[in-house]
């Protein structure tokens, strides 16, 4: 990667539906070229995808909350089975390892916290290999970014 695959990812993040024709002139380069590295930047899976940022506040997801989890046990088959579990549920937006005194941490949308706690008893509950919960709900989110600071890469 270079400095005009940087540049390309830093306006394609912010603009995911650009023309090509426009995504050219903004890094001064013409249609088939950048084409060419948008294209390799998405099959090297540099680019994981488009969408469109929906407010969740505005689709009626009012609650977001952080869950801490602390496992049971830590083996191979356990793990992979939280994860996979986590990954079928459509609230749960985020969810990684971290290290100090729990296992995961999920990022959770909810209607209100009546169908957090709903969730919270029918999916993470249910599982006999979560040995707590901790919830962290959020007041007021004050900004949330999706767009990655490229142009602080180490690339010459």
């Amino acid at each position: 990667m270079d400095k005009k695959d940087l540049k390309l990812l830093e306006i394609l993040q912010r603009q995911g539906r650009m023309a090509v024709s426009e995504l050219a002139d903004k890094v001064n380069m013409s249609d088939t070229p950048c084409l060419r590295r948008v294209k390799k930047l998405e099959q090297d899976k540099v680019i994981l995808g488009y969408g469109a940022q929906v407010d969740p506040f505005k689709v009626g997801l009012n609650v977001v909350v952080y869950t801490s989890i602390r496992l049971t046990e830590h083996t191979d088959q356990s793990t992979a089975l939280f994860e996979s579990t986590m990954a079928q549920l459509p609230q749960v937006m985020e969810c990684a390892v971290v290290t100090g005194a729990y296992d995961y941490m999920l990022k959770i949308v909810a209607k209100d916290l009546v169908s957090y706690e709903q969730f919270i008893k029918k999916s993470l509950g249910n599982l006999k290999f979560v040995a707590s919960i901790e919830t962290t709900v959020v007041l007021k989110p004050i900004f949330s970014r999706t767009a990655l600071p490229v142009d602080q890469s180490p690339i010459d």
